[in-house]
Formats: C-alpha cells, sequence, structure tokens
C-alpha cells in the first residue's frame, strides 16, 4: 500500500483510517520519507505510543520540538521554552507552577464563569439562522474562556485567535500565511505575553498571568521571557483543540442522532460522551519525539538523532485496545484514548478542555431543539492539526 500521511491536503478528507489502520497491522513502526529528504518513524500503535510518551530519556520532546519538520536554529531555541518542548529536569518545576492553578478546586470554582460564557454565546448565536457552527459558534467558548482566565482585553480576544491560527494552521491555504508570517506571529503573540507579565509582575492579582509570574517554585520564580514562550502554548492550545473537539462532537452527535438524542435527554452521559469525542476527534494527530541515543521500538532500530513521530489519532483506534473502534459508543468503558497525550507532557488542560465541552453541550441542548447540517464540513489543511474550519449548519431555537 502506498503510504502518505505525511501531505496535509491527505487530511482535507478527515482522518485517513485506512493507511493507518494498515500501518497497525503492518508495520507499526513505520519508516516514512520527508519531503525535504531523510525520513522518520511513524507510530501507530496504542501501545509503541505510550512506550514512546514514557519514556522521556530516550525520546525527547526538546531535541527538535513537536514537529515533524525540522525547524531553523533561532526558531527551535525560540520554541523550546514551551513547555511541551522541555524534557525534565528543566520541565518538572514551570509544569508544577501551571498544574496548580488547574486543579480540580480552581476549575470548580471557575466553573460558572465558563457556563455563563457559554449560555451568552447561545443566546448571541440564536439570532442567526444559518451559521458556521465552527467560527460562530464553537470557537467563541474556548477564546473567550482562555483569555479571561488570562484577563486579556476583550478588545484583544480576536487578535489572539488570528495569531493562533497562523501559528496552528500554518499550510491550510484559507488559515496560514508564509513561513515569514507565521513565524511573526509567534513573535507578536510572546512578546504580547511578555509585556502582560512584566506589566503584572509583583502587582497582586489573581489572573492566570499573575499567579503563574509571581509563584515561586524550587525558590525561583518564572521569568518574563519563560512566561512569554509558556503564554504562546497556553493561548494557542486553549483556543485550537477545544474548539476542534466541540464542532467535531457536534458533527459525530449530528451524525448519530440516537445519541443526540440521549445526551438531550440525560446529561449524566455528557462527560462519557465527552471522551469518546475526544477519542474519535482527537484535535491532534501527532506529537514528535528526537531519539537521544540507539535503541530499539516495536521491532525497529532506531537510530540516534531519528525523529520520532507518536500518531494518536491512529492509536485511538487500535482494534487491540478498543473494541469495535469505528464504532461512536457514548457510553464507552474503558476508553484509555491519548487525545491529551501520556506521561509527562499529558495536556495541562485537559479537566478544562472537558469541563468547556461539557458545559457547552448542557448549554447548547438547553437553547437549541435541533441542529441540522446544511452542507458538507471542511477540515483545516493540516497534518498536525483535525479539525473543522467549516461547519455550515442551521439552529432551532428552543422556544
Amino acid at each position: 500500500m502506498l503510504i502518505d500521511i505525511y501531505s496535509p491536503g491527505i487530511y482535507t478528507a478527515g482522518i485517513p483510517h485506512r493507511q493507518f489502520a494498515w500501518l497497525r497491522e503492518n508495520a507499526p513502526v513505520y519508516w516514512h520519507e520527508h519531503p525535504d529528504g531523510g525520513g522518520y518513524w511513524v507510530v501507530s500503535r496504542h501501545r509503541e505510543v505510550v512506550q514512546v510518551s514514557k519514556d522521556f530519556k530516550t525520546y525527547s520532546a526538546e531535541r527538535g520540538f513537536v514537529m515533524v519538520d525540522d525547524m531553523e536554529p533561532d526558531v527551535l531555541d525560540m520554541v523550546r521554552n514551551q513547555l511541551l518542548g522541555m524534557d525534565p529536569p528543566r520541565h518538572a518545576p514551570l509544569r508544577r507552577a501551571v498544574i496548580t492553578r488547574f486543579t480540580s478546586k480552581r476549575l470548580a470554582a471557575l466553573e460558572p464563569r465558563v457556563r455563563a460564557i457559554a449560555r451568552g454565546i447561545m443566546a448571541r448565536v440564536g439570532a442567526l439562522e444559518d451559521i458556521n457552527f465552527v467560527e460562530d459558534l464553537a470557537g467563541d467558548l474556548p477564546t473567550a474562556v482562555i483569555c479571561s482566565l488570562l484577563d486579556i482585553p476583550e478588545d484583544m480576544w480576536p487578535q489572539i485567535r488570528r495569531w493562533s491560527d497562523l501559528c496552528t494552521s500554518a499550510t491550510d491555504p484559507d488559515l496560514g500565511g508564509t513561513p515569514e508570517e507565521v513565524n511573526q506571529a509567534s513573535i507578536e503573540m510572546g512578546t504580547y505575553g511578555f509585556q502582560l507579565a512584566s506589566q503584572r509582575k509583583d502587582g497582586g492579582g489573581d489572573d492566570l498571568i499573575s499567579l503563574l509570574i509571581n509563584q515561586e517554585v524550587d525558590g525561583e520564580k518564572v521569568s518574563e521571557a519563560e512566561f512569554a514562550s509558556l503564554f504562546v502554548q497556553i493561548a494557542v492550545a486553549g483556543n485550537e483543540t477545544t474548539r476542534g473537539l466541540i464542532s467535531s462532537g457536534m458533527y459525530l452527535l449530528a451524525q448519530h442522532p440516537q445519541a443526540y438524542a440521549e445526551l438531550e435527554r440525560d446529561y449524566s452521559l455528557i462527560p462519557s460522551a465527552v471522551e469518546e469525542m475526544l477519542r474519535w476527534t482527537c484535535p491532534l494527530h501527532y506529537f514528535r519525539r528526537t531519539a537521544t541515543c540507539d535503541t530499539e521500538l516495536g521491532g525497529e532500530k532506531i537510530a540516534a538523532g531519528d525523529r520520532v513521530v507518536m500518531l494518536y489519532s491512529s492509536a485511538n483506534f487500535d482494534e487491540s485496545v478498543f473494541h469495535q473502534p469505528m464504532k461512536f459508543d457514548i457510553r464507552r468503558n474503558p476508553n484509555p484514548h491519548l487525545a491529551f497525550g501520556y506521561g509527562i507532557h499529558l495536556c495541562l488542560g485537559a479537566n478544562l478542555a472537558r469541563m468547556e465541552a461539557r458545559l457547552f453541550l448542557e448549554e447548547f441542548f438547553r437553547a437549541f431543539s435541533g441542529l441540522e447540517l446544511t452542507g458538507t464540513p471542511s477540515y483545516i489543511e493540516s497534518n498536525i492539526v483535525h479539525g473543522f474550519k467549516q461547519m455550515p449548519a442551521r439552529l432551532t431555537r428552543r422556544h
């Protein structure tokens, strides 16, 4: 079988399930040519993805960052200050500083605020009949939540989303830009984060920026420069992936009217439905690691310096882990999906994203009695971001 899972255009039809299934069965650790020369290892089964995720000594996030394409040295130096591009020991103190701000107690305190934002979005959209669900509904909640957490002025929210789209969807002709424009967006976003951190240093605020920039970890505070990179990661991740989860999740429900009706009737099913949406939609197809030494994985010899790509959106349909993986089952249990990654780099905002999706669904069902797809959704043209850019729909408001 001809395997091409690099070309961004492949993903405009969604997850390439046929290719992924072939890889899992025939070549779970597969050498894939790269268009710029050389190649990389594609890891497609759940077991080996978990193995690579756990073994941060052998598989480094820091050496080459998490994108399959190698970066220019100056760009690589910049992104290495993002948490997802750090290895221990640098990784642990900064992650601890952030994770203390995402405790279940803090999230519970945040819930009324997130619900109010969701309710406001439903009220605003209710006046529109025909919408692009992605932009008009799904995209507003994650932007509003992450910007509220960071106490970013509301007139800057559209700019945060524009920067985020450029950073994550560079290969899509409708959303992306030239490599220079993408790099510039990242620099501008980091600079804005640096300015916010500088303004709030020792200011006694209780927003996420103030809490992070003024918190001591192992006797040291997070520097403004460290925070600038962290700001880019938090703002981008808080926007892109949750938007993909919400819009793709609602698309799945529209395709499965029985599941839609069950959730509409019984909100207690929503948390497990969100997990199944995460498994199916998997907002990021992959992250990369770089081998630090010669090793072996899945029977293949990996050389020091080799790129190793963990294919989450393949592992989430691994037949050896998930019973009937191609069935959308809102009661699936257990559901050990890898949509948030695994190990020390498990997504920091995982529980925030779960809460946003749950509250979105609850408020959606309260506000609307029907969702009708009025056209075929179109996917972002990207080999890393999995989500719609267009999802034409019509809503029926409850009376």
